[in-house]
This record gives structure tokens, C-alpha cells and sequence, in this order.
């Protein structure tokens, strides 16, 4: 059957030279945008009920932006003050980066991993005697857990933000409007069901980033139509390229 029309699940991307644009183009086909899910801070008597005191930390690991926004907004907000000695470690480049919104990055001790949690661990061996702090949304990969846990590292998971469901159906009252759907999250599988209880995927085609998302859409009934990432398509607007050239 031939795709006329689809839902991604993320926000509109910003700018005129997404790939999502060239897709439409060249396979002559509508896509919308609407975020199926979006981030809740944690307030400060989350944190406290929790039993965490930031200043019993020396150090902090960070696998996210959100992560980082939500940590310094609740120490503003309870009124700690991060000392210089914290050290950071972070499970990308991008995400060390992206702590200069918060603190003077070249005066303070910061490590990061490649992209994988294991990439973090010979940094946070380096210094076995921090006590770390794991700043997490209430969904946590458990490979992270697993590689701190196997490296013996001393550490704390905090859950300073969640994840949770927007409201689509008040914006998209026909899902079935759309014969293609694309997730990136088993929140965002969550978040279908969700929105529309009585889902039947009939002959709607589903798209997905990620095993974990995958998983979760194969785990609630519905049939995975196209996969990424892949050695041959590492992103999502290449197997849905890939797929809709398929059907053409």
C-alpha cells in the first residue's frame, strides 16, 4: 500500500534542511510532528523523599542534557551551591559540552565516554574514592546500571525528572488519518496506548528507533514495519527512506 501520509513523533525539526523534507519531496507524501511524550521536572520533595542531599557527592554522572538542566535548576532551588572540587562525567562529548550553560568548563574537572555507558568506566576508575551521583528521568537503560554496578562504583541514582505522556489526541483526534507512525521510545509506545485505549494498528505501518523501542511496540501487539538503527541504516530518515522506496 502506498504511504501517503505520516506521523513522526518528535517536534517539527527547526530549519528548511532536514532530511524529513527531503523525504516529502522526493516521495511526494505529508509528514506531521507532534511529541508524543515530554519531560516533568522532579520537584524538591521528590528529591528529599528520594533521601538525597547533594552534598553528599563529589562527583556526578551525567548521560543526558535533561540530566544536567534538571540537577542545576534543583540545586538553585533547594539552595546548594555546586562546589568547584565536583567532578563530571559524562557519557558523550556533547553532553560535557553542554555544560557550559552551568559552570566554567575549562576550570573544572570534567571526562566523557564516546556515546556507550561502559565508555565512562575507566574515567570514573580513575577516581575510585568519589562518591557519585546518577541524575536519571524515572526510565533508566539498565545497561548503565549494570557497567557501574560490575566496575564497583560507589553511586546513587536520583530521578530528578520523568518522562511522561502528552496530550496528542486533543490535537490528533483521527489517528487513523495517518497510514505511517514513527516512535523513538517505549515511552512514546506508552503514549499511543495511552492517548488512543482501543489502538488497532490494522493496516497502519510502524516505524522505530532503537531495540528498547522496538521491544516495547512488539511487546503491545504491533508490527514493526521498519528499523533503526542498522549497519545499513544508522538513522531513522534512512529506513524510512529505504521503506517508502520499497513500496513505490
Amino acid at each position: 500500500m502506498k504511504v501517503k501520509s505520516i506521523l513522526v513523533s518528535q517536534p517539527a525539526p527547526v530549519g528548511d534542511s532536514s532530511p524529513y523534507f527531503d523525504i516529502e519531496k522526493k516521495h511526494k507524501i505529508k509528514i506531521d510532528f507532534f511529541p508524543f511524550i515530554h519531560v516533568q521536572g522532579a520537584d524538591t520533595k521528590d528529591v528529599r523523599l528520594q533521601k538525597i542531599d547533594f552534598s553528599n557527592f563529589t562527583a556526578i554522572i551525567f548521560t543526558s542534557k535533561n540530566a544536567i538542566d534538571h540537577f542545576f535548576r534543583l540545586s538553585e532551588e533547594m539552595r546548594f551551591i555546586v562546589p568547584d572540587s565536583m567532578k563530571y562525567v559524562c557519557q558523550s562529548e556533547a553532553i560535557a559540552l553542554y555544560l557550559q550553560r552551568y559552570i566554567v568548563y575549562r576550570k573544572r574537572k570534567i571526562y566523557f565516554g564516546e556515546k556507550e555507558a561502559d565508555d565512562m568506566i575507566p574515567h570514573l576508575k580513575k577516581n575510585p574514592d568519589e562518591k557519585y551521583l546518577l541524575p536519571t528521568s524515572d526510565v533508566l537503560n539498565q545497561d548503565i546500571p549494570d557497567a557501574l554496578d560490575k566496575a564497583k562504583i560507589d553511586w546513587t541514582r536520583a530521578i530528578l525528572f520523568r518522562t511522561v505522556s502528552s496530550d496528542v489526541a486533543s490535537k490528533i483526534e483521527n489517528i487513523y488519518k495517518y497510514d505511517t507512525l514513527v516512535f523513538f521510545s517505549p515511552s512514546g509506545i506508552k503514549s499511543l496506548f495511552d492517548n488512543y485505549a482501543s489502538f488497532k494498528q490494522k493496516k497502519i505501518n510502524i516505524g522505530t528507533f532503537g531495540h528498547s523501542t522496538k521491544q516495547a511496540a512488539e511487546e503491545a501487539g504491533l508490527t514493526v514495519n521498519f528499523f533503526a538503527p542498522t549497519k545499513e541504516k544508522p538513522s531513522m530518515t534512512k529506513a524510512l527512506d529505504d521503506f517508502l522506496q520499497q513500496l513505490s
